[in-house]
């Protein structure tokens, strides 16, 4: 059974539909890329998965529907979100954002996210550093860091990621990649949505490719990657 189904998902806005009977799968410890031009529909399709916005179609988790949870208690399913633009709390220090990841939990699993913890701090030893900041304060890079670090502490199987690289500079988007690259060899699922496709293709094992709401070609990354449409469209070439 996939760890992720989506069945024939459609989002709209209004009168405008963004996402139009999207259709695939993600498989535990996967690492998948959603790649397309703006406006696409990339983002809706994360903000469906998590039940930030109402869809049609069906979202499965292992077989449940997900419709039935609030999006509030998708963390404790073990699905995390990191937003476009990040999504932290600037009037919060770090520790306290990293806190909120864990608020509905309890006690239960402190052992682990203990140890989910001192991971975080491993792989961004400057989280750690800047624990007592306000994250407002920080660079964007570190506050990326730390949207993904709040993300890691709620023990995910599967983290879907909004544009990890924007605005980021182009040492700071590798640090980034590396440590993704390390969550993922240690079995958590990433969904990635990312505008530079080089750097999508590069990253993931498998890519899906979307063009005005609707799936337009699905492989793996390096199957993709040389496609003559994807190389044209996407990669410049």
């Amino acid at each position: 059974m996939p760890l992720l189904s989506l069945e024939k998902l459609s989002v709209s806005y209004g009168p405008i539909r963004a996402v139009e009977e999207v259709s695939f799968d993600i498989a535990e410890g996967e690492a998948v890329t959603l790649i397309g031009a703006n406006g696409a529909g990339k983002s809706s399709v994360l903000r469906a998965v998590s039940g930030m916005v109402r869809h049609g179609g069906r979202v499965l988790w292992r077989g449940e529907d997900l419709r039935r949870h609030p999006a509030h208690r998708m963390v404790s399913l073990g699905l995390a979100h990191v937003p476009e633009g990040r999504g932290i709390f600037p009037n919060l220090t770090v520790e306290e954002n990293l806190r909120l990841a864990t608020w509905q939990q309890g006690g239960a699993r402190t052992a682990e996210r203990q140890r989910a913890l001192r991971r975080v701090f491993d792989l961004f030893p400057r989280v750690e550093e800047r624990l007592k900041q306000y994250a407002g304060t920080l660079s964007g890079g570190e506050q990326q860091m730390v949207a993904v670090a709040r993300a890691l502490v709620s023990l995910p199987t599967l983290i879907l990621l909004d544009e990890p690289s924007m605005g980021l500079a182009p040492k700071v988007t590798q640090e980034l990649f590396a440590a993704l690259a390390a969550i993922n060899r240690e079995g958590v699922a990433l969904l990635l949505v990312e505008q530079n496709a080089h750097l999508a293709l590069n990253f993931a094992t498998r890519a899906l490719v979307l063009e005005n709401g609707r799936l337009a070609l699905a492989g793996t990354a390096r199957e993709l990657a040389g496609d003559s449409r994807v190389r044209e469209l996407y990669l410049g070439h």
